[in-house]
């Protein structure tokens, strides 16, 4: 009974965004394309745990996140860059020869079910590797780090198909890694602030908050102007 109700509490954040981001778009993918995406997404939590923990052998060993300075390190070092780079490398070869990517918000769309795809099955090891706290655990996750991986996706979304559709400029093209990177980068230096000190780790929690809410307006922002400029050109 336990072990149902972890799953389909790690589940159900995941799922629930997912159905959102599929709810909004006015011309729905195919299922079949959008289940190909949370797989996609799915599959990339091994290769992103085999680099992260290399990456953890050869720099991090013998380092704690003690300063502020080693929270962000790790944070983007040892999670942003490999996971956000794993997901551009799933979205890329969902997108390559994807026939239905003909819309700016499908870029969002697709994006977005590749990282949560990724964000599912992250919860269900964090809750099982929490068994004691896992009500706590999957509150605090289901509130800010599901949406997070939520975000994360919009962002690179959001700039893939800018850069598809509307600017092939240098700009756009770096902004799809950059822009997902430095979010869940800031995103998890927050959360890594409980590492140096309690009253850090307060101090990161405020922050952490307030940094989501912004985050989660500017995404809001970004999908209703990709779905205007669809709107523009399909009516």
């Amino acid at each position: 009974m336990q072990t149902a109700l972890i799953l389909i509490a790690a589940l159900l954040p995941a799922v629930c965004l997912l159905y959102y981001i599929y709810k909004t778009d006015p011309i729905p993918e195919p299922v079949k394309m959008l289940r190909k995406a949370v797989f996609y997404g799915m599959l990339i939590v091994i290769p992103a745990s085999l680099i992260e923990g290399c990456i953890q052998l050869l720099l991090f060993q013998h380092a704690e996140a003690s300063t502020l300075v080693g929270a962000a390190t790790r944070a983007f070092f040892l999670a942003a860059i490999p996971e956000e780079g794993l997901k551009l490398l799933a979205l890329w070869w969902l997108l390559r020869k994807n026939p239905f990517f003909d819309e700016h918000f499908d870029g969002i769309v697709y994006a977005v079910y590749v990282s949560l795809g990724f964000a599912a099955v992250e919860n269900i090891g964090y809750l099982f590797g929490f068994m004691d706290t896992w009500v706590e655990v999957g509150i605090t996750r289901a509130l800010l780090a599901v949406p997070g991986h939520y975000a994360f996706g919009v962002l690179m979304g959001f700039f893939y198909s800018l850069y598809y559709f509307v600017d092939r400029s240098k700009r756009n093209k770096y902004a799809i890694i950059v822009a997902p990177v430095i979010a869940h980068g800031t995103y998890d230096t927050f959360a890594f602030f409980g590492e140096v000190s309690s009253t850090w780790g307060s101090i990161g929690f405020v922050l952490l908050v307030l940094f989501c809410v912004r985050l989660h307006r500017f995404c809001y922002n970004r999908i209703g102007s990709h779905l205007h400029r669809d709107k523009k050109l399909f009516g």
